[in-house]
C-alpha cells in the first residue's frame, strides 16, 4: 500500500505508527511538508519518502493508494480538492475537515463530482473509541430507548488550554475556532447517537483567562508542558488571536431531542463526560475517567456499569484506545473486509456545520435556525436534485 502524506504534523506522525501497525505492508513513499521535524517517525518505520513542495507535484510524481491530509486546517479544501480532482481510490483527512459554511458547500460539490463519499474517510476519532461503542452498544440494546436530552462536555486543563493561545490554532481563520477544532469530536458523537440534524442553537461564551490583565506574576509549570508547534508563539497571556476560552451551547435537533454542551480551557481537574437521558434509561460516561454506567429508568437497575472501559488507563493511550482502534477499521475497509466505518465524510461536515452554527449564535448573540444552511449543503450534494 503506497500512501502519501500531505502535511507531515503531531497528529499524522502520532497515526502513521498505527497504521503501519495495522497494515503491514504499508509505504509511505511521499511527504509534502515544509519542515523535516518529523520525518524520523517514517525512517523509523523503515521509509524513504520523497519530499515535494506541493501536493499536485506530488500526484503528479506518483502513484498512492491512500493519501492522507495532515495540514493546518484552512489548507484543508486545497488539498482534498486536489486530492478528489486525482485517482487516488482512498483519502483520509484529520478534522475539522474545512474551516467555513462556504467551503463545505464547495467541498460538498466536490464530494459530489467525484465519488468523495466512497474516497474519504475523515479522523473524527472517538467514534472508534471504546467508550463511545459502550454508549452505542447500550442504545442499540435497548436500555435507553428513546433519547430525550444530553448533557455533555470536554475542558481541558490550563497546561492544554495556554497551548491552544500559543499554538497557530489560536486564530480562528487559520483553525476555525475552538468549538470546530476541539469539540467537533464530541459534536459528532451526539449528533451520531440522536441519529438527526440540529435544527436551531444557541450559545454563550468568551475568554476571561488567558488575557495580558491575567498574566501570572511568575513562570507556572503548567505553562512548559505543552509546547506549541508551527507558528507558536511563548506567552499564552499575550491576547493574541480569537479564541474562546470557554463556551457553553444548546442545540434541539430534528426529532425533538436536545443537549447542553460545555467547554473550558481552565479545569485543572479536566473531565470529558456525558449523560445522556432516555425514555428508558439513562448512560453516564468519561473519557478521561475510564468510566461508563447505564441506569434503567423503571427500577434503577444497572445492566451496564464499568470501572474501568480502557484496561491500563484511557487517558494516555491514544484518544482513550480509539487511535489503534481506527486504524485497523480504516485499513481493513480498504482491503475490502470492512463494509461500512463507523462514520461518513457526511457525517463530518455536518458536525463541523454544527459547531460553526455555535460560534455564529455566540457572536451574533442570537440563535441560529439551521434549516437554510441544511438547504444549501444538500443541494451541494446533489440530494434535492436526487429526491426530485
Amino acid at each position: 500500500m503506497r500512501v502519501g502524506i500531505v502535511g507531515l504534523g503531531d497528529r499524522i506522525a502520532t497515526l502513521a505508527p498505527e497504521f503501519a501497525k495495522a497494515q503491514p505492508a504499508i509505504e509511505y513513499t511521499a511527504v509534502v511538508d515544509p519542515s523535516d521535524t518529523r520525518l524520523p517517525v517514517l525512517t523509523a518505520l523503515g521509509a524513504q519518502p520523497q519530499r515535494y513542495d506541493n501536493i499536485n507535484d506530488m500526484l503528479a510524481g506518483q502513484r498512492f493508494d491512500l493519501l492522507i491530509i495532515g495540514s493546518p486546517n484552512h489548507l484543508h479544501l486545497e488539498h482534498l480538492s486536489a486530492a478528489l480532482r486525482s485517482d487516488v481510490p482512498y483519502i483520509f483527512t484529520e478534522k475539522p475537515v474545512v474551516i467555513s459554511v462556504d467551503e463545505t458547500l464547495e467541498l460538498a460539490r466536490l464530494i459530489a463530482e467525484h465519488d468523495g463519499v466512497k474516497r474519504m474517510m475523515v479522523g473524527l476519532v472517538l467514534r472508534y473509541s471504546p467508550l463511545y461503542r459502550a454508549l452505542r452498544s447500550a442504545q442499540a440494546d435497548g436500555h435507553l430507548g428513546e433519547i430525550m436530552s444530553i448533557e455533555a462536555s470536554e475542558h481541558i486543563a490550563p497546561y492544554h488550554g495556554s497551548f491552544f493561545m500559543r499554538d497557530w490554532r489560536r486564530d480562528s481563520n487559520i483553525s476555525g475556532g475552538f468549538m470546530l477544532e476541539k469539540c467537533c469530536h464530541d459534536l459528532d458523537l451526539y449528533q451520531g447517537l440522536v441519529d438527526a440534524r440540529p435544527t436551531k442553537i444557541a450559545s454563550f461564551g468568551g475568554r476571561k483567562k488567558y488575557l495580558p490583565q491575567h498574566r501570572p506574576a511568575e513562570d507556572l509549570a503548567y505553562l512548559q508542558e505543552k509546547a506549541p508547534r508551527w507558528q507558536g508563539i511563548n506567552d499564552a497571556f499575550s491576547g493574541a488571536g480569537d479564541l474562546i476560552d470557554y463556551q457553553t451551547a444548546l442545540v434541539q435537533y430534528e426529532n425533538g431531542a436536545s443537549m447542553a454542551f460545555h467547554t473550558n480551557m481552565n479545569v485543572p481537574d479536566e473531565f470529558r463526560r456525558f449523560a445522556v437521558i432516555g425514555r428508558d434509561g439513562m448512560a453516564e460516561g468519561d473519557f478521561i475517567r475510564n468510566t461508563f454506567r447505564v441506569t434503567r429508568s423503571d427500577d434503577g437497575s444497572h445492566p451496564v456499569d464499568l470501572a474501568k472501559v480502557v484496561e491500563g488507563g484511557a487517558r494516555h493511550d491514544g484518544h482513550y484506545g480509539a487511535d489503534g482502534a481506527m486504524a485497523r477499521d480504516l485499513m481493513a475497509h480498504m482491503a475490502g473486509h470492512l463494509p461500512d466505518l463507523p462514520l461518513s465524510c457526511i457525517d463530518a461536515l455536518e458536525a463541523g456545520l454544527t459547531a460553526m452554527a455555535m460560534d455564529e449564535a455566540m457572536r451574533d448573540e442570537k440563535i441560529v435556525d439551521m434549516a437554510p444552511t441544511w438547504a444549501a449543503f444538500d443541494a451541494a450534494l446533489g440530494i434535492a436534485e436526487e429526491a426530485a
